[in-house]
């Protein structure tokens, strides 16, 4: 089956209203059901994503989270999320970025890039950003990518970063700190019987960007 049931989001809003133990105890079965729809989901997408890219995650079961939270340093102590997720790791160091799904009614998304760079990897990107900008200015002005995902997201600095001119002409590309694409969903297009079509999309949409980021990042030997 291709086409996400209805019971994907009816089934977390049920939980979302009566996220307990108890409850979700009561309801394991109805759980397992809709978990493995989407464990069923993400092993469709996994097998796309492998025709146009190099993927270590072994199967979809192995993508999706638990529907558990942790909630050890929380205020929130509910102990279960209401949304579906999963992701796909790119294989070798080669490939740098990640893959992100996020199922939830009224918030569903794909995103990919770089969530978190360390300390490294975000002096290199910046670097290559100063000394030429237009080979990634040219990947995020293509329409392809406009119409996919709107513009680069993710976290800024508000001041220069050390190191670099404040006159910069990228200075507004050198301020990430986070690389996001972001591909947000209806509920009505998750629950088409194209979405895992338009997913594809998304994911393949990424690609220009991971290319550019994995050449500025990839070193001989690491």
């Amino acid at each position: 089956m291709s086409q996400l049931p209805t019971s994907i989001f009816s089934f977390l809003n049920e939980l979302k209203q009566n996220n307990d133990r108890d409850w979700f105890n009561e309801n394991k079965a109805r759980f397992l059901v809709q978990q493995d729809i989407i464990i069923n989901f993400a092993d469709k997408l996994l097998a796309k994503l492998n025709l146009h890219d190099v993927i270590e995650t072994p199967s979809g079961k192995k993508s999706v989270y638990r529907i558990y939270r942790d909630i050890r340093f929380s205020h929130d102590k509910t102990p279960f999320k209401n949304y579906w997720s999963g992701s796909f790791t790119r294989a070798t160091s080669q490939r740098r970025g990640g893959y992100y799904f996020h199922l939830e009614s009224g918030n569903s998304y794909i995103v990919g890039g770089f969530q978190a760079p360390n300390t490294a990897d975000i002096t290199r990107i910046r670097k290559a950003i100063s000394f030429d900008p237009s080979e990634l200015q040219e990947i995020l002005n293509h329409p392809s990518f406009i119409k996919t995902f709107k513009k680069l997201e993710g976290e800024q600095l508000k001041t220069t970063p050390k190191g670099f001119d404040a006159n910069d002409p990228a200075i507004e590309l050198l301020r990430f700190k986070q690389f996001r694409l972001v591909r947000r969903f209806s509920d009505e297009e998750v629950l088409s019987d194209d979405f895992l079509e338009k997913a594809d999309e998304a994911l393949r949409n990424m690609r220009p960007f991971f290319d550019y980021m994995s050449e500025v990042l990839y070193e001989d030997g690491r």
